[in-house]
């Protein structure tokens, strides 16, 4: 069964691929897909660093979608056209202050916490750069983002984590034409409670497999 709040209440939807609770969707659109933003790997989907309004807004059964840019940088220096495609797709499963998120690194996927010098492009873009071990602010580890984030970052407030999510990196899946209206055109993001479109996108992204990478990185520093 899906299940979806309409005006504070839950609204049951079957779906054949498993059990969903849909609110909102939140859509950007990724002009640098480096796997850090949002970052698919070590089995758990996370959003900790970039788009603070979305940080800041979405709730544990909400869609966070992104979508490629018409010049998404690539490894090689070249610029591809993946408008219109999904580049990733998380369904929030965990919400949680940056430091509550840091401490739960810790404990649970240290892999989260970048290395900058690794040669495994899954460590080196880990997003778990704010270190609270020693109270606020918080020291700044050495990763994609630099200390001219901190405030926009910050500003965020919530890491967003998903156990129900689907990245496609540089293999990007155009979307249907009905499914085209939740793409932003432009910078910030689009914030979509259309239930409709919402169910009609989880019955698409459901025919992927649930949890896979299914390629890299649009952007890769190696």
């Amino acid at each position: 069964m899906l299940k979806i709040t309409i005006g504070g209440c839950r609204k049951d939807r079957t779906n054949r691929r498993g059990t969903f609770s849909v609110a909102e969707m939140f859509s950007f659109r990724v002009p640098r897909d480096n796997g850090a933003c949002p970052n698919p790997f070590w089995g758990v989907c996370t959003l900790a660093v970039c788009k603070p309004q979305i940080r800041k807004a979405a709730q544990v059964g909400d869609w966070i979608v992104a979508t490629g840019s018409t010049n998404a940088k690539i490894t090689n220096g070249q610029c591809r056209n993946f408008s219109n495609r999904v580049v990733s797709a998380m369904y929030v499963t965990q919400r949680m202050t940056l430091q509550e998120y840091d401490s739960w690194c810790r404990v649970n996927l240290p892999d989260k916490f970048p290395q900058w010098h690794s040669r495994d492009l899954r460590k080196k873009v880990g997003d778990c750069l704010y270190d609270f071990s020693t109270g606020e602010p918080p020291r700044i580890r050495e990763g994609v983002n630099g200390f001219d984030r901190l405030k926009r970052d910050m500003g965020g407030k919530y890491a967003l984590l998903s156990e129900r999510f689907y990245y496609f990196g540089r293999s990007p899946r155009p979307l249907p034409t009905e499914l085209l209206p939740i793409v932003i055109k432009g910078q910030g993001h689009k914030r979509i409670k259309d239930i409709a479109l919402i169910g009609q996108f989880e019955e698409w992204i459901s025919r992927f497999e649930l949890n896979r990478v299914y390629d890299m990185p649009q952007q890769q520093y190696l």
